[in-house]
């Protein structure tokens, strides 16, 4: 029989006995553990569970079994499975328009459905109304209560990927370990080079004769997470800065949809921190 995986996302006050808990539930459910990733961060305690199972489960009754354990621990638990079932997406933006805009014009090609554009200001508003998408603006200034809202709104669309289209505010890992290798961003330079937002001013100071884009997962390291897909075109002499930044922009937003097509199409596959694609 083919084997059915679950992920299971914990996270929580830093206590012992977490991760032999879980996993002693898992064991007792049939399942076996495939991968598992833990980290602290100042006292928050997130786990990622990747499980398989080799006979039918009963997946509502698997959940409730997780929920009653992580209330018992004090946890919050979430459950994913990847059921075939078109994937709900939510985008996250601020003001710039080009990598929304390609995506949303790429709707109808994507297996996915585009669920909900949250922006943390009304500037992309119009592009979400005209693509008959719902908008949701988050202006809090405390990322804490802003995440609070914004788990909310991924939990009501029940959202199976998170597309970072020149979302300009920092995830934190109370935030980012729920949706392990399930939030893709793009940034502007070829990392691990010219970190932050002033990558192309860095470029173009620095004399690059080659500037690209990285599309990459998103986890709790600033642009360090797991590399999808990279792209860049050559500087010319007579190249400026605006002329190398709109080329840069344009490719950033092809870079993106391609990665989030990959995903959508269950092309890829992290091992060992690294973006495998997988052979049909």
């Amino acid at each position: 029989m083919r084997k059915t995986i679950v992920g299971i996302t914990v996270v929580g006050k830093d206590r012992e006995g977490v991760v032999a808990q879980f996993t002693s539930f898992v064991f007792q459910n049939g399942g076996n553990v495939e991968k598992v990733n833990q980290n602290v961060i100042k006292g928050l305690f997130g786990m990622y569970l990747e499980v398989s199972f080799t006979s039918k489960i009963n997946f509502k009754q698997l959940d409730s079994g997780l929920q009653k354990l992580g209330k018992k621990l004090r946890m919050e638990v979430s459950t994913h499975s990847e059921t075939g079932a078109e994937k709900n997406i939510a985008i996250f933006a601020t003001k710039e328009q080009h990598c929304l805009k390609e995506i949303l014009s790429a709707k109808h090609a994507l297996t996915g459905k585009i669920s909900v554009v949250v922006g943390t200001e009304r500037a992309l508003a119009p592009l979400a109304k005209k693509a008959k998408i719902p908008f949701v603006v988050i202006e809090d200034r405390s990322q804490e209560k802003a995440e609070e809202k914004l788990l909310k709104i991924c939990k009501k669309y029940q959202v199976d990927l998170i597309v970072l289209a020149r979302y300009m505010r920092i995830l934190t890992p109370n935030f980012v370990w729920r949706y392990p290798n399930r939030i893709i961003n793009i940034h502007p330079s070829l990392l691990p080079a010219f970190p932050g937002s002033l990558a192309y001013a860095q470029a173009f100071e620095r004399g690059t004769k080659i500037v690209g884009v990285t599309s990459h997962y998103v986890t709790e390291n600033l642009d360090q997470g797991p590399i999808i897909f990279q792209d860049s075109f050559k500087v010319i002499p007579e190249d400026t800065l605006e002329s190398i930044k709109k080329r840069g922009q344009k490719l950033e937003a092809t870079t993106l949809l391609k990665a989030v097509k990959m995903h959508l199409d269950n092309k890829l596959e992290v091992r060992w921190r690294k973006v495998h694609t997988k052979s049909k």
